[in-house]
């Protein structure tokens, strides 16, 4: 069934007249998270086992279950199923002590940030998340944010979705202090996540599942002007972009690689 699916979505990019190129990643059957930063690639199926992609093949990472997966400038973290935090050091994942967390950004200027399970938004700053080896307990500062979900890239700041699926973005953002500055709302429909590239672009989900992208961001204008629908043939559920690829998880759970 999945193999009839994924004919007809081709067919159907295909079709599409528009500014991306789509076509089916190397297969991961029943996707549910995906991450890209740093040319590394890291996605999370159905049964919470979490994956790297290594040419055309999806290698799973560990027999612990997880959540959500993050890789970027700061390293490959991931929450786990408990919302325990881990980083990969050396090749093997290694959990931390401290604070729990249920979806982490490893996507900005060398920090992390997190959401807890009760929705409240912390940071590991830049020297905290680089010298974690492993061991010890993680120190993490508050941001004084209660976010469902929140992503930071090198430029442009950090984006994220309230309670009430209300876009925000804060236009400064320390990644020596983790001091976050000048949150703004971002009108427009309401998101299920967002999604901030490495390098500033910032694509969102809706809660009925369409993809969108902000345009019009700029040093000067780091909220952008507008949400751009991009059309696909499936309703999603998680994006990612970085290095010119958008990575897209259909809510049928197979994952898109677009280029444009």
């Amino acid at each position: 069934m999945k193999a009839v699916t994924a004919f007809f979505l081709v067919l159907c990019y295909l079709a599409v007249n528009h500014a991306w190129n789509c076509k089916e990643s190397p297969r991961l059957n029943n996707a549910l998270q995906i991450d890209a930063g740093q040319g590394k690639v890291v996605a999370i199926d159905r049964s919470y086992y979490m994956y790297f992609l290594m040419g055309s093949r999806w290698y799973r990472m560990s027999t612990l279950k997880f959540k959500h997966a993050t890789v970027g400038p700061a390293g490959l973290w991931a929450a786990s199923t408990r919302n325990r935090v881990y980083k990969s050091v050396g090749g093997q994942l290694r959990p931390a002590s401290g604070l729990s967390m249920q979806q982490l950004d490893a996507g900005g200027d060398d920090q992390v940030v997190g959401v807890a399970s009760n929705s409240r938004t912390y940071c590991l700053t830049r020297s905290r998340a680089s010298s974690y080896y492993g061991v010890g307990t993680l120190s993490w500062s508050y941001l004084s944010r209660v976010l469902r979900y929140y992503s930071c890239g090198l430029n442009y700041g950090c984006w994220g979705v309230d309670s009430s699926y209300r876009v925000m973005v804060t236009q400064v953002m320390n990644p020596a202090s983790c001091a976050a500055t000048r949150w703004a709302y971002v009108s427009g429909p309401k998101m299920r996540m967002v999604e901030v590239g490495t390098y500033g672009r910032v694509f969102a989900v809706s809660i009925t599942g369409l993809l969108y992208e902000r345009v019009g961001i700029s040093s000067s204008r780091r909220m952008g002007t507008a949400w751009r629908q991009v059309p696909m043939c499936s309703t999603v559920r998680h994006v990612s972009y970085d290095l010119r690829q958008l990575w897209v998880v259909t809510n049928s759970g197979l994952i898109m690689r677009c280029t444009h």
